[in-house]
């Protein structure tokens, strides 16, 4: 059963330490991992959802709201969806 994305993930996504985080699906699982890591044999056939950079282009400038981080993770969960992933 495919996991759901939640503000939770996008919360750890925008604060991880990582120089370049990504919030990938594998297996019906979210997760937050380097862009190193997206690229290893242990994340093949992940789908990459969002960049920690392409996520903070999106909220703009100001720490996001706890309703920023719902809505933003109730589109990601519907781009998912719509992919099949």
């Amino acid at each position: 059963m495919p996991s759901t994305i939640t503000a939770d993930h996008v919360r750890e996504l925008l604060r991880s330490p990582d120089r370049d985080p990504r919030l990938v699906l594998l297996e019906g699982r979210v997760r937050v991992v380097t862009a190193e890591e997206a690229g290893t044999d242990r994340y093949r056939g992940a789908v990459e959802v969002v960049s920690r950079d392409d996520l903070a282009d999106r909220l703009g400038p100001g720490e996001p709201t706890e309703r920023d981080l719902e809505s933003l993770a109730a589109r990601l969960e519907a781009v998912v969806a719509e992919l099949g992933a």
